[in-house]
């Protein structure tokens, strides 16, 4: 298994996503087996709050495929047992199909704490105050929890090539915290698995022929944006100007609003 740094907290890679049938996934497993091994943190239930106005912004903004997106939560890895149990909060960006993750890693005690108070003990003040700014300029409250089983695998040969997939998607927009358990409402009519491809150097060529020899093709897929917009069902998104006014800011082009803040 690879080596993996638990303190690390900023991450940058190209990501990619794919909607695979339960058979679509057995099949390319089958295929890779020789290739790939599982990941130090191999099999967890993700769980995550996800943050947003109270236009939910971020998630309208993700629905419509920018150049530049971003999605703050809070995460943990398998359900907390308790307020001093460790979490992460993160603050995910992807522009131009680069995805970059930056994260605190505390409790939930901490974390309430610096929702209530502003106040938090890092030992990175930089990522500190890109989250200051966020929940400041945002004015983030809790808006969705999202939950999923996930399998993570890396290449044998390739350390900086990782597969995920998801599993059993799930959310609910009651009882936002980490600690109330994952339950929620399954996203997936048919069981579909979301894989993620991560990579900074391109798909290793056994990878690509494996894509291929199935017929597996990319799929934009947001969770945060997709749950939004399938809970939203026919009502209709408040338009980017509207929420522009409820921000406070001058409505200009999105990318000229948003890119200023990129890696801030």
């Amino acid at each position: 298994m690879k080596p993996e740094n638990k303190a690390q907290e900023v991450f940058r890679r190209v990501e990619t996503k794919y909607i695979l049938t339960p058979t679509e996934f057995k099949n390319l497993l089958e295929t890779i087996a020789p290739f790939v091994e599982k990941d130090r943190y191999f099999k967890a239930t993700n769980c995550s709050v996800y943050y947003d106005t109270d236009a939910r912004y971020l998630a309208i903004h993700s629905m419509e495929k920018p150049l530049y997106k971003e999605k703050i939560r809070v995460r943990s890895y398998n359900v907390p047992k308790s307020l001093n149990d460790p979490i992460f909060i993160e603050i995910k960006k992807k522009y131009n199909g680069i995805g970059s993750k930056r994260r605190i890693t505390t409790t939930l005690k901490e974390f309430y704490h610096y929702e209530k108070t502003g106040e938090l003990k890092t030992a990175n003040p930089q990522i500190k105050a890109e989250l200051d700014h966020s929940f400041s300029f945002y004015h983030l409250k809790p808006a969705l929890y999202v939950a999923y089983d996930r399998l993570s695998f890396c290449g044998k040969n390739e350390g900086d090539f990782r597969l995920t997939f998801d599993r059993n998607v799930r959310s609910r927009e009651d009882d936002l915290k980490l600690e109330s358990g994952d339950r929620g409402d399954k996203y997936f009519d048919r069981d579909e698995i979301v894989m993620e491809v991560k990579a900074l150097n391109g798909y290793p060529l056994w990878f690509a022929r494996a894509l291929s020899q199935l017929k597996i093709y990319p799929a934009s897929f947001s969770k945060y944006g997709r749950i939004y917009e399938k809970r939203l069902g026919r009502a209709k998104a408040p338009s980017l100007s509207t929420i522009y006014r409820n921000l406070e800011v001058e409505a200009l082009p999105e990318e000229n609003l948003l890119l200023n803040r990129l890696y801030a």
